[in-house]
């Protein structure tokens, strides 16, 4: 059985990483009250990776990450000047920047004979499909937000949020997709730490186990890899919140 299934294995120890580095990043966004942030640079990220490809067809990775990154990096000046000078109508205007994200990238592709598939690929992700290669810099970028969240002094946390949130939207919207990252970002953290009181350890282990079996069940059933991955992590963050609630443990703090 391993025989067979051991291909599996990049995939598996990127939804590892995934939910190690963007789990705490997510407890800060609630924190923070600015949940559709997160999904606006999302998309804005997903329109670089986009138009990188349509500006040079033939770039590599390299060029493809850089351009996403550049995107992330204006969305998140963007939503910065937004929490700083518009605290009213903050929502408001984040949600405007995420539908302007949403539909240059429907433009951008809307020549392109391959356009939709492009479109659905940053919504959904190629998980399943996850390289060795591309784990060497989620490696990194889980070393560095566990180190931001438990080593670093509150004032250094809040400066260096928005740089690490970019690079961590960079790094895993190509991989696993909008809906994936918006949902690793919200769904564990919102379930197990707001609701419940419990550690960001916990939220990372429920939104793992959900990554591993949205994963198998993909590759078992031949489903879209994606769409699985999101309703396996919120069932089984539902799932450890209703246990939780039904044993009557004390909550951790985080």
């Amino acid at each position: 059985m391993w025989t067979d299934w051991s291909w599996l294995w990049p995939a598996v120890t990127a939804s590892a990483l995934i939910s190690v580095a963007l789990v705490p990043l997510g407890h800060r966004v609630l924190a923070r009250g600015m949940v559709f942030a997160d999904l606006a640079i999302a998309q804005w990220a997903a329109l670089g990776i986009l138009l990188a490809g349509n500006i040079a067809p033939g770039a590599d990775h390299t060029i493809k990450l850089s351009g996403s990154l550049l995107l992330a990096l204006i969305a998140v000046s963007a939503v910065s000047l937004v929490l700083r000078l518009m605290e009213r109508h903050r929502e408001a205007m984040i949600g405007l920047l995420y539908a302007v994200g949403a539909s240059l990238a429907t433009l951008i592709v809307s020549r392109d004979p391959h356009g939709a598939h492009r479109l659905t690929a940053t919504l959904d992700g190629d998980l399943l499909w996850t390289t060795t290669g591309s784990l060497l810099p989620l490696v990194v970028l889980a070393i560095s937000v566990v180190w931001w969240q438990f080593r670093l002094p509150e004032p250094w946390i809040k400066r260096l949020f928005l740089p690490l949130f970019a690079v961590a939207i960079t790094l895993t919207v190509e991989l696993a997709g909008i809906y994936v990252v918006f949902t690793s970002l919200i769904a564990a953290p919102l379930l197990i730490c707001h609701l419940k009181g419990y550690s960001i350890a916990a939220a990372v282990v429920a939104c793992f186990m959900g990554h591993a079996l949205g994963t198998v069940v993909s590759a078992w059933m031949d489903l879209p890899t994606g769409p699985s991955v999101v309703v396996a992590v919120i069932l089984t963050s539902s799932l450890a919140t209703l246990r939780v609630y039904g044993r009557g443990r004390r909550p951790v703090p985080s």
